[in-house]
């Protein structure tokens, strides 16, 4: 009698944006991941990663280890693998909490202005409002650079599917760096694009197109993944909450009013999966999770107990079911 073997399952991972502080949050988020559910997250057959998660998604496809990851925000000198002896300030290395002075000299993009007029329902409100926005003037060239150092000579990862997601600045429409269909990219071009906040960092120009952040279209972009014959994916989102806190500050309240719309942004992609028989899971920062964030997604200052409070309640969150996570019925 020959016995059947079930395949491997097929998954895909959603490294979504949320600045410095939910890129630190997105590596407690993994280490849940790996340690609760076994899964390494270098393993993954498809990697989607926008702005922070470029950065994070772009480290991992690299082989760099989730304890290297969390040694490397705390400090600790990493001795092996791609990150060994290389030194980064994640305070100051974006530029600080608060943008340069924009270049103030009118719209960011007059195209893409140009082009909400006429197809803006078809947008995201993100990526018209990123039109109006002057163009950013913070460099991200020491995120180049990071990169660079892990992917020499220019390449692409070496992991198979590692998709980059920004926006194309001039059209406002998507662009998902490592597929077949998007355009020819250094991996390190790939996630400054990724990362360009618009207003906040100067664009992108990649063969003669300008790209912002991947952000301005969707915060997390796991839809990219609909279609792809996945089993399970697992989308790490700093910027969505099924949960908040109440926050006494006018700038946290306007950042969890702005939380709640990305929020519902994913749940929309997320049900497309769903409608595939995808398994999903959302992991996103809970009450404690926030309350350590406060208001400014890019204040440094913040980053180890954000880090420290993510590292105690992802796991938390995935061992319990709880609200932390969005668990697929089907």
């Amino acid at each position: 009698m020959t016995e059947s073997r079930r395949s491997p399952a097929r998954r895909g991972l959603v490294l979504g944006g949320g600045g410095v502080l939910g890129g630190a949050w997105a590596v407690g988020a993994l280490e849940a991941i790996e340690e609760v559910h076994g899964i390494d997250p270098r393993d993954f057959d498809i990697i989607v990663g926008t702005s922070a998660g470029s950065v994070l998604g772009a480290l991992v496809a690299a082989g760099v280890s989730i304890e290297a990851l969390r040694d490397h925000q705390r400090g600790v000198p990493i001795t092996e693998g791609p990150l060994a002896g290389y030194l980064w300030d994640y305070e100051t290395a974006t530029g600080g909490r608060r943008p340069s002075m924009p270049r103030l000299r009118g719209p960011g993009s007059v195209r893409l202005m140009a082009s909400s007029l006429r197809h803006g329902l078809k947008m995201p409100p993100t990526a018209v409002l990123s039109a109006f926005l002057p163009v950013g003037n913070g460099s991200l060239e020491r995120v180049g650079h990071l990169i660079d150092a892990i992917t020499p000579f220019g390449e692409w990862s070496p992991h198979r599917s590692l998709w980059v997601v920004a926006m194309d600045y001039e059209a406002g429409h998507r662009v998902v760096f490592g597929r077949d269909d998007a355009p020819r990219a250094s991996l390190a071009d790939a996630v400054m694009a990724s990362c360009a906040i618009p207003g906040w960092f100067e664009p992108v120009t990649i063969d003669e197109r300008t790209y912002v952040d991947g952000g301005a279209w969707s915060a997390t972009s796991a839809d990219v993944l609909a279609g792809h014959g996945l089993d399970e994916v697992y989308v790490v989102a700093p910027m969505v909450s099924f949960e908040t806190d109440e926050p006494d500050s006018l700038l946290s309240r306007l950042e969890r009013r702005w939380r709640g719309s990305v929020t519902r942004r994913c749940e929309g992609e997320v049900a497309e999966l769903r409608d595939e028989g995808v398994q999903v899971t959302v992991l996103g920062p809970g009450r404690e999770d926030l309350e350590a964030m406060g208001g400014n997604i890019m204040d440094g200052r913040r980053r180890l107990e954000v880090l420290e409070t993510s590292l105690r309640t992802s796991r938390v969150a995935l061992e319990s079911g709880g609200s932390g996570r969005l668990a697929d019925t089907g």
